[in-house]
């Protein structure tokens, strides 16, 4: 993945959110779900999450976490991410359309 198909990260480690500011334009509405789903789930599982685009456009979930964090529960972040695609599946789609039409409209 390459800086510029990062959507959003949260840090449990440095507590901060990181959305890209080639997504800036987003309505706040959506920037605050982002925001709060991330954090969230750092708050509860640790570690690292991104949300990023994959080559053909879709929306993908990475999860990391350094390798002495043993307060990390690697378990609960599987059926994390599997909840989250769930609930977020509208949100997540719609993220999906905007950016193809980013892509379409700025030629990269």
């Amino acid at each position: 993945m390459t800086e510029d198909q990062i959507l959003c990260s949260a840090s449990k480690y440095t507590e901060k959110f990181y959305l890209n500011p080639r997504f800036s334009n987003l309505p706040q509405k959506i920037k605050d779900e982002l925001k709060v789903a991330l954090v969230l789930f750092t708050e509860e599982i640790g570690g690292i999450i991104t949300l990023y685009y994959d080559d053909e456009g879709g929306l993908s979930i990475a999860t990391d976490y350094k390798e002495n964090d043993f307060l990390y529960d690697e378990i609960g972040s599987g059926l994390k991410v599997n909840q989250m695609r769930n609930e977020k599946r509208e949100l997540f789609e719609q993220l999906e359309e905007y950016y193809e039409l980013l892509i379409m409209v700025s030629g990269k």
